[in-house]
């Protein structure tokens, strides 16, 4: 008898629901990755208190609030998304106290602090894997996704995992194998299965008592499989357009519609925000990932009041160089999904820098283009994720496979070095190792040809895409239209720029970007317009009112 779900469930719907003023709704939101961040110990690896020393910096950017990536207690196979205590810090990063002392800090500076957490699986090194794994039947025997091998010893079926090989892997303990869907040392969680959802609840009840803000919940369409394990159909087309893969691997030869993004997802997804809706002023926000619908399954996951807050995809953060079509279809589809609030993000710390992945050889390091970037994802209608090191304008970074972490980047190169260029060290300073440690080796080697944008050399520039992040972010706070507007685009006739109007409570402000070199001269709702290369041009009552390139 599950009385524990019935107890849960219980204590949820007990009480009236909380206030929430809604903070994220158009709010800046900097990722940290904490590794590469600052180094306070010398290490060579960032960590909490290096964070903390960094707050004012964050703060002077004018963000609203800071998504940290995992930090929990891990045996790092994938680098902290292979969780084996969710309610621990890893040492390497610090202490409970160091958390603790960082929130109060952070709130200090009104900046918000949301957290990455890892539901759909753990690490093989986790206490209810370990009891799990024994035999059939102990208390865990069915937290975790198990099943027979065919009768020829083989896996269930088809099922691949995205970082190389099948989804299953055998346990002689068993005689059987267990799901992953992603490394073998990142067992699928049996989300079917009340006690286990229970179970998160708990971690997720862990923090919020701390006092964080909300959740970016990673991959959280994956949360259920089909409990028949039927195989997965092929697809069409193999050749995926996810994070910065454009040609095939076993993998993207799949439909996943049986191993992941079931509709089951939603039931649990409602109890997350029922639990989030017991407190004030918390949020949530979903990683959907691999699913071939994203922008709506985006939709489906946050459409009314009792399921995610927001949702962000891989839409504009893929290899596709940009154009003006590309980001108008992205937003013009997610209004049309009739989904709720959206989330918008250039890069983050699973695919290449947008200065490079945008820009190529030839404007990866030109501020102008940079600063056009961060004006344009900053205007677009929702919430907005910026990355570290993305307000310098930080390039990808070439790693030499000798040095490679990604175990996704080690399983696809020479086709693609992985994750690992977007993870190298932030610079501060120019120094050998960038400010970043006083260690004389990095967790990731220091990147050469990020190291001349270095924070210090940027606050000596008034020019510098350091500077023009914070005047654009703070001019931004001051005009609602921006933060919280409706959103209306306009033909341009030209794929190179993009043209809109944000609009709240008889505020009305034209946003036009030229996302080419050349100047251009048009005219957008009788008004004429003029735009130097790279330029974002932001127009009040007919007159500019503030420019990328003045």
């Amino acid at each position: 008898m599950d009385t524990g779900l019935r107890r849960y469930d219980g204590f949820l719907n007990s009480g009236s629901f909380m206030s929430n003023n809604n903070w994220w709704r158009g709010a800046v939101i900097y990722q940290i990755y904490p590794r590469s961040f600052k180094d306070s110990n010398n290490d060579g690896i960032g960590d909490l208190p290096g964070i903390i020393e960094k707050l004012d910096y964050v703060a002077s950017l004018g963000v609203d609030a800071i998504w940290l990536s995992p930090f929990f207690k891990s045996p790092m196979k994938d680098y902290g998304y292979d969780v084996s205590d969710y309610c621990d810090v890893d040492p390497m990063f610090g202490t409970l106290d160091d958390f603790d002392h960082l929130i109060k800090r952070a709130h200090e500076l009104g900046i918000k602090i949301i957290l990455d957490l890892v539901a759909s699986h753990t690490s093989d090194q986790h206490t209810w894997f370990l009891e799990s794994r024994e035999d059939r039947t102990n208390d865990k025997a069915d937290w975790y996704v198990w099943a027979d091998p065919k009768p020829d010893g083989s896996p269930p079926n088809n099922w691949q995992a995205f970082f190389g090989g099948p989804s299953w892997s055998y346990n002689v303990r068993r005689g059987q194998y267990y799901m992953h869907n992603f490394l073998e040392s990142q067992p699928d969680l049996n989300m079917h299965n009340p006690a286990v959802q229970d179970a998160i609840l708990a971690q997720f009840k862990f923090w919020l008592d701390r006092g964080v803000d909300g959740f970016r919940l990673d991959v959280a369409n994956c949360y259920m499989h089909d409990p028949l394990l039927r195989d997965n159909p092929p697809v069409d087309d193999p050749k995926p357009q996810f994070f910065n893969v454009d040609f095939p691997t076993p993998f993207t030869m799949q439909d996943h519609i049986y191993d992941f993004s079931r509709p089951e997802n939603i039931v649990f997804v409602k109890r997350i925000r029922a639990l989030l809706d017991q407190y004030d002023n918390r949020m949530s926000v979903a990683e959907i990932a691999f699913n071939k619908d994203g922008l709506g399954a985006g939709a489906d996951y946050t459409r009314g009041n009792d399921r995610f807050h927001t949702a962000y995809n891989f839409s504009l953060i893929s290899g596709q160089k940009a154009s003006a079509s590309y980001i108008r279809d992205a937003l013009e589809a997610y209004a049309a999904s009739d989904g709720g609030w959206p989330s918008w993000a250039f890069s983050n710390h699973d695919v290449v820098r947008v200065a490079t992945r945008w820009g190529g050889a030839e404007n990866t390091d030109n501020p102008a283009f940079i600063k056009m970037l961060i004006a344009l994802l900053t205007s677009l209608r929702g919430t907005v994720f910026l990355y570290q090191g993305e307000e310098l304008g930080l390039p990808e970074a070439t790693v030499p496979f000798e040095k490679l972490k990604d175990p996704w980047g080690v399983y696809l190169y020479p086709k693609w070095q992985g994750r690992d260029g977007c993870r190298t060290p932030i610079p501060w300073t120019n120094d050998a190792m960038a400010g970043f440690t006083g260690a004389a080796d990095t967790w990731l080697p220091i990147a050469d040809g990020q190291k001349p944008l270095n924070v210090a050399a940027q606050e000596k520039d008034p020019a510098s895409p350091l500077h023009f992040t914070r005047t654009f972010l703070r001019w931004r706070k001051n005009h609602a239209a921006l933060v919280s507007g409706t959103i209306t685009f306009h033909d341009t006739h030209r794929d190179d720029v993009l043209a809109f109007t944000r609009t709240h409570d008889g505020q009305a402000i034209l946003c036009v970007f030229n996302m080419g070199e050349e100047p251009v001269d048009l005219t957008i709702n009788s008004q004429p317009v003029t735009l130097q290369g790279f330029e974002a041009q932001f127009s009040v009552d007919g007159s500019v009112a503030f420019s990328s390139n003045p």
